[in-house]
């Protein structure tokens, strides 16, 4: 289905970033859309910067971009829905650099504001980890304190990753961003010792930053986002962007 502009508004959203990349925000972030849309929700996603764009039958496609839609209710156009899609699989700033693009953060958000008016909540993925740089001067930190959003932090699990969650939470909270959560994801099935890592990790993010865990996403292959809904606390989410939004 489709919406139609300024029919629904405002509406939720929030910010999915990850301890770094490859570890699954894109999985994530499909499986919280598709817990959204069995809550009897109209959601949407954004993935505003995508670099690996391919071409199908004369159109750009992106895999990432492709799966936010498959597991949504309601399509964004593409220019909204990914207003800087670009061609080489590379770094943002690195492809943008290649294209003869500027990433201008603005337009990031007026298609944001966009968004929010076709849907009930939207999905916002970002880029690899929380500071992936984007131009010379902003990262994709910028682009979250741009939007003024929650986030939630996707965390993959595998050797090394209290590290990267503490780091990445400390990251969110200078910002002065409001660390809505988080989903632990086993990205490595082989990892030993996972449900102390994700004790140690719950304790820590709930204590300084009052995050909770939104659930642990089991190691699935193939990939099935509608399996890993179900490990998530959509309705736990959802009360706490209502409250932010207050």
């Amino acid at each position: 289905m489709s919406g139609n502009a300024n029919t629904i508004g405002p509406a939720l959203s929030f910010f999915v970033t990850g301890t770094d990349t490859e570890i699954g925000k894109t999985f994530v972030s499909s499986a919280l859309l598709r817990g959204f849309v069995r809550k009897g929700l109209q959601a949407a996603a954004m993935k505003p910067i995508a670099a690996g764009a391919f071409e199908l039958n004369g159109v750009l496609h992106n895999e990432d971009a492709d799966q936010l839609d498959a597991a949504s209710n309601v399509l964004l156009p593409p220019e909204l829905r990914t207003p800087y899609l670009l061609k080489e699989p590379a770094a943002p700033h690195i492809a943008a650099a290649l294209e003869n693009v500027t990433l201008d953060l603005d337009h990031i958000v007026a298609c944001h504001a966009r968004a929010v008016q076709r849907a009930e909540i939207v999905v916002v993925e970002g880029v690899g980890g929380f500071r992936v740089p984007l131009t010379a001067t902003q990262d994709t930190a910028d682009l979250a304190v741009a939007l003024k959003l929650p986030v939630v932090l996707v965390v993959g699990m595998r050797l090394g990753c209290i590290s990267h969650a503490l780091l990445s939470a400390e990251a969110i909270a200078a910002r002065g961003l409001m660390l809505a959560g988080w989903v632990a994801n086993r990205v490595d099935p082989d990892m030993t010792f996972p449900d102390e890592n994700i004790a140690s990790i719950r304790e820590h993010l709930a204590r300084a930053y009052d995050a909770p865990l939104l659930g642990i996403v089991p190691h699935l292959s193939p990939a099935a986002p509608e399996l890993a809904a179900d490990q998530l606390d959509i309705d736990r989410l959802l009360q706490t962007l209502r409250h932010a939004q207050r």
